[in-house]
């Protein structure tokens, strides 16, 4: 017959004040766990060597058993109570009740004398390295036995086998533990670094709106993707946006370089493509021999005109074209196609064009992560893609047009496989009528 969970006490009281022990069961978090497969095998296993119907791995918490794996028994947790397993615990020989009505520790249990009848108990000391008794595994009958000693032997080695899976179980805890805060301290660190290869807010430049963004593909990697906007003589202003090659500490200090590399040759000469070969030559000059280090970027030059335009100036080393969204919605290539990776080779040739952002214009700056990116059918998204991506969803102004990316970029989702960097800059509608500029 089975035992019910109202009429199973192990009883395990003794060692309940134990507050080492205690410590010791909280350590390898089992309490108010679901039924583990290997625990139950073992439950099954103890029943099947010693013949009884009834077996369980349990758990002594302060003031009640857990039942980690049954077989034949009909209980999840119980409270603890003095019964047939108080011997177990403290003692670490296995505890044998050969015949319950005839022992007096035994005979009046309510498992003696109630519906489960209990004649036969036996228990072996689940027990760690350090000798702390976390429970024990148990078998039943209902009928009197004498085990064999090698049945005994067999009881206590499925308690150290208990014992040694509980063990792998912390270990494999504290593995993921230790990995998710390796994870947790590289993903802080990558953050804090990244952010120092950034600027930490754009300037406000007159009449004009700038918004700039960073889309990591790993959280624990720093990428190489940068960018920049910022003052140059007079009204004029400079910007940049870029991408090293590789990742990680090597690729943060080579942003760092090129990024005020950049900045320095503009204001010694804001020519575009002079701060391109500028910068040619000191990643040259720093990466020789077997470890060239190269890097693709787009270099500009903002000048306001007096009918609230912008004169734009590009040059580009080896980078994907920036586009221009005009204001009704037409998306043109600002193609610097020609321009060669910077620092690579020995006389590399940068591209400049010129265009214009009028009121409602848009121009945006990206890196490859983005063109790279495959889509749902499996090709990339390329250039043509993204242009043909931003002609169907108008957004207004800079900001609305990093928003339209920013869904793009998460409805490709793991098609993204690369760090993007994303700076638009965009020039206000005009609010005077078409009628009203006419007549001035």
């Amino acid at each position: 017959m089975k035992a019910t969970e109202d009429d199973f006490h192990t009883g395990m009281g003794a060692a309940s004040d134990d507050e080492d022990r205690l410590a010791a069961v909280r350590r390898y978090r089992i309490l108010d766990t679901a039924h583990d497969g290997a625990f139950d095998r073992i439950a099954a296993l103890a029943a099947r060597v010693l013949d009884v119907p009834m077996a369980a791995v349990a758990i002594v918490d302060r003031d009640r058993v857990w039942f980690v794996a049954t077989h034949g028994l009909d209980a999840g947790e119980i409270a603890d109570a003095p019964g047939l397993c108080a011997s177990a615990v403290p003692h670490g020989e296995p505890h044998v009740v050969t015949d319950t009505l005839t022992d007096p520790r035994t005979a009046e249990h309510p498992l003696v004398r109630g519906g489960a009848g209990i004649r036969f108990h036996a228990a072996a000391a689940i027990t760690t390295a350090d000798g702390h008794r976390l429970g024990t595994v148990n078998v039943l009958d209902t009928r009197p036995r004498r085990p064999t000693d090698d049945q005994l032997e067999a009881l206590r080695e499925l308690a150290a086998l208990v014992m040694d899976e509980l063990d792998l179980r912390l270990a494999a805890m504290r593995t993921v533990a230790a990995e998710r805060e390796r994870r947790t301290d590289a993903e802080r660190l990558a953050r804090t670094l990244q952010r120092t290869l950034l600027p930490p807010t754009l300037p406000y430049v007159p009449g004009l709106h700038a918004a700039a963004a960073y889309h990591t593909a790993s959280l624990d990697e720093v990428g190489g993707d940068f960018y920049d906007l910022f003052p140059l003589d007079g009204d004029r202003w400079g910007f940049f946006l870029g991408d090293v090659c590789g990742k990680g500490a090597e690729a943060a200090a080579l942003t760092s370089l090129t990024r005020y590399t950049l900045r320095a040759a503009a204001i010694y000469d804001p020519d575009p493509c002079a701060a391109l070969r500028n910068l040619d030559t000191v990643l040259k000059g720093e990466y020789q021999g077997d470890t060239p280090r190269f890097c693709t970027a787009v270099f500009g030059v903002l000048q306001p005109a007096p009918d609230g335009s912008f004169s734009v100036t590009l040059a580009g080393g080896g980078h994907p074209p920036a586009l221009a969204i005009r204001a009704d919605g037409s998306v043109e290539s600002v193609a610097t196609t020609g321009g060669q990776l910077i620092g690579m080779l020995p006389d590399p040739q940068f591209v400049e064009v010129t265009t214009r952002l009028a009121p409602g214009d848009v121009l945006l700056l990206y890196t490859d992560g983005l063109i790279e990116a495959h889509t749902a059918e499996g090709g990339m998204l390329g250039e043509d893609g993204l242009a043909r991506h931003l002609s169907l969803h108008a957004a207004q102004g800079a900001d609305g047009l990093l928003a339209t990316v920013d869904k793009l970029i998460t409805d490709l989702g793991a098609g993204v496989s690369d760090d993007t960097a994303l700076l638009a800059l965009s020039v206000p509608p005009s609010r005077v009528p078409p009628a009203a500029q006419e007549k001035r």
